[in-house]
């Protein structure tokens, strides 16, 4: 017997594929323009990422208004910097209240425009779905990094990422070498530390580290309503006088500060400056050990490029994460090898034929929300013309028959 061909399904609006923070936003700014759409989500929730892939202590980096979805706030009773729950139970509000219902465990196997049909073709394990529009809002955070260091397959002890950790409880008493120093290597690091584990983390790159406060107001804050008014090299040097002033210099604890000013660097390359939680403090008193390069992986440990050899009962992986986009989006050059938009932000969130890109701005939510806004207007003005193509055809169908 052959195999069954899918299920063909002509969308009258556009296709969304990804439901996190970025296929919401752009669901609930669709809604308000009234444009039907179809979500498919490859997980069996919204928002995956958030509910199955990270740790249980996770809180918003940023003060809640910077990390609002559009068209509906947090409710006032949240904290400024929201738990990991509180932020998913704000997304499912938010699903409810814009009445968007994706369509779970759909994996999308490819997706690619169809010159014939001027249409584009969506095949999931169950059907193919037809749209004249594609929004591609699977996201800068799609899949782990997982890298191949020498000597990994021989190591004893357990070897995870940090999308399967969830809380040091399970590494009481051990040592354990945490491989990254961006926001999720340092608060697994200060994590661990509150279950009595003893932390060693590699610092490979340079990093940023900025209190995530000054003087009662969050850093972030302060950068943005500086920028208004100074340029950002400036900025920077005003951020860096202040964290040197109540951190001290990282660099003699052997957190390296790039040469580049943090918000330059934000803005130019994504790599977003570490908030301190208290890591800092732990790392000073030598609860967190900062270690050079990994050389290799040994069997009970690691050798490390300055020759130290240490033991270690497990490898925590805080690698962050990569798009996804070119193992099913086939026949389209707007993205990277690497999974992004070839045009940077501001202007990355439409190619063409319909496409559409939201959350690969490297500018958080508030990146996400700003283009949302913009792809749902602009599919708007153009369903509305469809729409009343299709009505004066129906109109001249009925007085000619």
């Amino acid at each position: 017997m052959g195999s069954c061909k899918p299920q063909q399904e002509h969308v009258h609006g556009p296709i969304i594929i990804g439901a996190g923070p970025s296929g919401l936003a752009v669901a609930a700014c669709l809604s308000e323009h009234k444009v039907p759409f179809v979500i498919l989500e490859r997980s069996n929730c919204i928002a995956s990422l958030w509910q199955h892939k990270t740790y249980d202590r996770l809180k918003l980096h940023l003060p809640k208004q910077f990390c609002e979805l559009p068209l509906k706030g947090f409710p006032h009773n949240f904290p400024k910097y929201p738990t990991k729950y509180q932020f998913i139970s704000y997304m499912e509000s938010y699903a409810s209240h814009f009445n968007i219902h994706p369509r779970f465990n759909q994996t999308v196997e490819t997706a690619h425009f169809d010159k014939a049909s001027q249409l584009w073709l969506v095949r999931t394990q169950h059907c193919q779905l037809l749209s004249p529009w594609l929004v591609v809002a699977t996201g800068e955070n799609a899949e782990p990094v997982l890298p191949r260091i020498h000597g990994m397959d021989h190591f004893s002890g357990s070897i995870a990422h940090t999308s399967v950790y969830k809380s040091g409880s399970e590494y009481t008493n051990q040592k354990v070498l945490v491989i990254g120093c961006g926001n999720s290597g340092m608060e697994v690091s200060l994590d661990l530390c509150r279950h009595n584990a003893s932390p060693y983390m590699v610092a490979r790159n340079t990093v940023h580290v900025l209190p995530r406060e000054m003087f009662g107001f969050s850093t972030f804050g302060i950068a943005m309503a500086l920028y208004k008014w100074f340029p950002i090299k400036v900025v920077d040097k005003i951020l860096l006088l202040v964290t040197n002033f109540m951190l001290g210099n990282t660099n003699h604890y052997g957190i390296k500060r790039p040469k580049t000013g943090p918000i330059e660097l934000k803005l130019a390359t994504g790599k977003t400056p570490v908030l301190d939680v208290g890591q800092v403090a732990q790392i000073k008193c030598g609860n967190i050990k900062v270690m050079e390069g990994v050389k290799e992986i040994t069997r009970k440990g690691a050798k490390f490029m300055d020759g130290q050899e240490k033991e270690f009962d497990a490898i925590i992986l805080a690698t962050g994460y990569k798009s996804n986009v070119p193992a099913w989006l086939k026949g389209c050059d707007f993205f990277t090898e690497d999974g992004m938009p070839k045009t940077p932000f501001p202007h990355g969130w439409k190619g063409e034929q319909g496409l559409y890109t939201v959350g690969f701005t490297r500018r958080g939510i508030q990146g996400t929300s700003c283009d949302a806004i913009k792809i749902a207007e602009d599919i708007a003005s153009q369903w509305r013309t469809v729409e009343n193509k299709n009505q004066c055809n129906s109109h001249i169908i009925l007085l000619t028959s």
